[in-house]
């Protein structure tokens, strides 16, 4: 019974449009991924991200106690546009270049998780799209969808990283997929590339050091010195280490999904109109979008500091 809804479920979740679907059992834990992740904060690597040290992270069944498998799925959001070699444009993360990748991934992960429940009265689903305690990219690999690369992102053989995550929580105990293994090798462009070095160790990111943390999540009124010196035009996010990976320079693929296209002025915002950009302007130039979390101070501060660095 397990493998034949196991099948059933993966053909409806390509059916709904995700690009890769994997199964992986609750059990055993992801004892090597909580224990890295403990490390991690430890460190203090995730700087004010305090959600990371949430102790339900560590164990699925804190968040589920009723679940037997994860159901990991993946939608390629890759837009093959290039952004102008001008320092007189921002530069905005590829994945906030269209509409708000949580509405799109929560729209398909609900419609799956509608037609789990209703195969038995007894089936219970709950999803998530980077919205709760999850380890996504962990449990991504466990159930063979990529492998966490050198950059702490997850590679997929099909689309490179340039994929979302989203998960099922069921109770079914279905038959669960090979974990993936990691196909880095010696490669250390992404690690190399970083020019704030925040990668100190493969697969291991400094949130401290990172141009996409400070960017989008970092709420002081001006950013540390070490950062704003070296933001390359970055004003929303961060594709360094993605742009330079190999695996995204050979396997990218234009994405299906027409929301992902990207709204006017995301791809090449001039630094001066961010800079004076509004509230009002923001709310209208940034409709659902992902980078609405960056609120307008964030955003005119973001596009300073590079005008600045040109300065210097």
């Amino acid at each position: 019974m397990a493998t034949d809804i196991t099948g059933q479920i993966k053909q409806k979740a390509l059916e709904l449009g995700f690009n890769k679907v994997g199964i992986a059992s609750v059990q055993p834990p992801l004892a090597s991924a909580t224990s890295a992740l403990q490390s991690w904060i430890s460190q203090g690597y995730h700087a004010d991200m305090m959600w990371m040290a949430n102790p339900k992270r560590e164990e699925i069944q804190q968040i589920m106690p009723t679940a037997q498998s994860v159901i990991c799925l993946a939608l390629n959001y890759y837009v093959p546009v290039s952004r102008p070699d001008s320092k007189d444009y921002g530069k905005i993360s590829r994945y906030g270049w269209g509409r708000d990748y949580h509405r799109v991934l929560h729209k398909k992960l609900k419609a799956l998780s509608t037609w789990l429940q209703a195969q038995g009265d007894t089936v219970q689903a709950r999803y998530y799209a980077d919205t709760g305690p999850v380890q996504e990219k962990a449990w991504a690999q466990q159930a063979g969808i990529g492998w966490i690369a050198k950059n702490g992102n997850l590679i997929t053989r099909d689309y490179g990283s340039w994929v979302f995550l989203g998960e099922v929580l069921t109770n079914l105990e279905l038959t669960a997929d090979r974990p993936h293994t990691a196909h880095c090798g010696t490669c250390t462009r992404c690690m190399d590339a970083c020019p704030t070095r925040a990668i100190p160790q493969p697969a291991v990111v400094d949130a401290n050091r990172c141009i996409a943390y400070h960017t989008i999540e970092n709420r002081a009124e001006t950013l540390p010195m070490a950062i704003a010196s070296h933001m390359q035009g970055w004003v929303a996010g961060c594709d360094i280490c993605q742009d330079v990976c190999p695996w995204n320079e050979r396997f990218a693929q234009p994405t299906h999904v027409v929301e992902f296209q990207p709204y006017p002025e995301n791809v090449a915002p001039l630094l001066t109109e961010l800079a004076t950009l509004s509230d009002e302007e923001c709310d209208h130039r940034f409709p659902a979008s992902a980078l609405r979390r960056i609120k307008p101070p964030m955003l005119r501060r973001n596009a300073q500091a590079n005008l600045d660095a040109a300065r210097e």
